[in-house]
């Protein structure tokens, strides 16, 4: 395992790419019960917010900020990635190296990170996160995927229901056009 240097920040806001080993499944969404409670259970002993989430089949991305004097996402990643893992039957192929270090195999080692800078990187990666499904062709429209946060936004006035859509989505000052 490779000593790869992690920017933390205490209280810090990260966007994430977390994927499964195997990028053919549809294990994400087929067990999605399984990846909410993971998250519920790892938000009640270790709190963070999720600001922007998508789950697709393979992968998902998402944001999240930690509490004051708090730095620790990758617990958390670990965490929820085992507690995902442990609901579902041993049946994943391993290989040497994952049975050698008592992995399952049902994720990929690593997870992708990225320290959210100001309030346009933080609305570049929400829109990134909700536009995803569309761009990986799960959805024609970001509305009609069910497994992202834009629904909540929708409901709190942060984007229009048909955002992602047909028709123009350019922000201008703050304000979406349509």
């Amino acid at each position: 395992m490779s000593n790869y240097p992690r920017f933390r920040i205490e209280a810090g806001c990260y966007f994430f790419t977390v994927v499964v080993a195997n990028r053919q499944s549809n294990l994400l969404v087929e067990n999605i019960q399984y990846l909410r409670q993971a998250f519920r259970e790892v938000m009640i002993a270790h709190p963070f917010n999720i600001d922007a989430i998508v789950i697709l089949p393979d992968h998902l991305h998402c944001i999240f900020t930690l509490p004051i004097n708090d730095d620790n996402y990758s617990m958390r990643w670990r965490q929820i990635k085992s507690a995902f893992s442990r609901k579902l039957p041993s049946i994943e192929p391993r290989s040497a190296s994952r049975i050698k270090h008592g992995e399952r195999g049902i994720w990929q080692r690593r997870f992708w990170e990225h320290v959210i800078r100001d309030e346009q990187d933080y609305c570049q990666h929400v829109d990134y996160i909700h536009y995803n499904p569309v761009k990986h062709g799960y959805a024609q429209q970001v509305r009609d995927w069910k497994y992202s946060s834009f629904h909540r936004a929708v409901s709190c006035g942060i984007y229009p229901y048909n955002w992602g859509g047909e028709g123009i989505n350019e922000k201008i000052n703050g304000e979406y056009l349509e």
